[in-house]
């Protein structure tokens, strides 16, 4: 089995670790943006109504979000976008990407939770589903979850039995590599097939994604397994792919070259590509800050404005995250 069906299985498959909702923060195995702040999500909304005010995008179109764990991003951009205009929640409508039936269910009832019965939310399982005039589509670490081959010195990673063998690569992937300058690291699978699907049903499109990783190739192997906020790099002798398989989150950094690169072979223009802490200082999230803190109390400012650092502290969040924006 190639390393890329393995992780497939091991996220997606029967059992698979995203197959079921799961925890992120304290009580998972990771943190996100989207779980440090709401305002990760109101700065977004905030440049999205930017956008709407000067004429770049269609207040009757959609906002789908891509990846929604329990919809926590696209609650928090609701919310903004009805502070800043009532009349939104009527005109827009409001989409989530997510296969799995369970995790839908926990998305609607947590929007139920926010909203009432105020808010309409329509599921779709893959992007290529949604036929529209016009959408703004958000997604935060979701090509980190992309399945991944593994190469190395020419050679490919195969599973056998939970562990790792090496196998001479096809000449299509010792091409890519060649041409992408790659001798070691992951090489991930499916980024031109959502490209494509994105393409498919959306005539004008404005897509803006968070993830970590860089713009250029590693030439060394990120991918790792976390557990319990614990990192284990793959091959840690510590690390038993036979005991975290299906059980804990598997990784990798996103290489944004290869990513830039299916977006624009589908007719994508790359808008923008920065930091993290750039990209959310750009959309706004100061002056939000600012605005909190004339009805808020001294302790929740200062709770909030801790948040915000974990955003956009270059130690932290900051620079290791990447915000990319495409359009069509």
């Amino acid at each position: 089995m190639y390393f890329s069906d393995y992780m497939n299985e091991w996220l997606y498959g029967e059992d698979g670790y995203y197959r079921n909702f799961k925890d992120i923060g304290k009580a998972g195995d990771f943190y996100t943006a989207v779980s440090t702040s709401a305002f990760f999500g109101a700065a977004i909304a905030n440049h999205f109504f930017t956008m709407l005010k000067k004429g770049s995008a269609d207040r009757n179109g959609w906002l789908i979000e891509v990846g929604a764990h329990q919809g926590y991003l696209l609650c928090d951009m609701i919310q903004w976008l009805y502070t800043c205009d009532p009349t939104l929640v009527q005109t827009l409508k409001f989409g989530i990407v997510e296969r799995q039936p369970e995790v839908q269910k926990e998305q609607l009832a947590y929007v139920e939770k926010r909203f009432g019965n105020d808010i309409e939310i329509t599921h779709f399982d893959d992007i290529s589903e949604v036929e529209a005039d016009y959408a703004f589509v958000v997604a935060n670490e979701i090509f980190d979850a992309f399945p991944c081959e593994l190469l190395k010195d020419e050679k490919i990673a195969i599973l056998k039995n939970h562990q790792i063998v090496w196998e001479d690569a096809s000449e299509e992937m010792l091409e890519w590599a060649k041409k992408h300058y790659l001798k070691q690291g992951e090489v991930a699978v499916g980024y031109e097939a959502f490209a494509a699907h994105m393409a498919k049903g959306i005539q004008k499109c404005d897509f803006i994604s968070f993830d970590y990783g860089e713009k250029y190739v590693r030439n060394d192997f990120s991918i790792r397994v976390y557990r319990k906020h614990e990192t284990f790099p793959l091959f840690d002798e510590k690390l038993k792919l036979s005991d975290s398989y299906k059980k804990d989150d598997i990784t990798y950094d996103v290489n944004f070259a290869h990513v830039i690169e299916a977006f624009e072979k589908e007719g994508f223009e790359t808008v923008d590509y920065e930091t993290q802490a750039r990209a959310l200082i750009r959309f706004g999230l100061i002056d939000i800050l600012e605005q909190y803190s004339k009805h808020a109390s001294r302790a929740n400012y200062a709770r909030e404005a801790d948040k915000i650092k974990t955003l956009i502290a270059p130690t932290i969040m900051g620079d290791r995250f990447k915000m990319v924006h495409f359009r069509k």
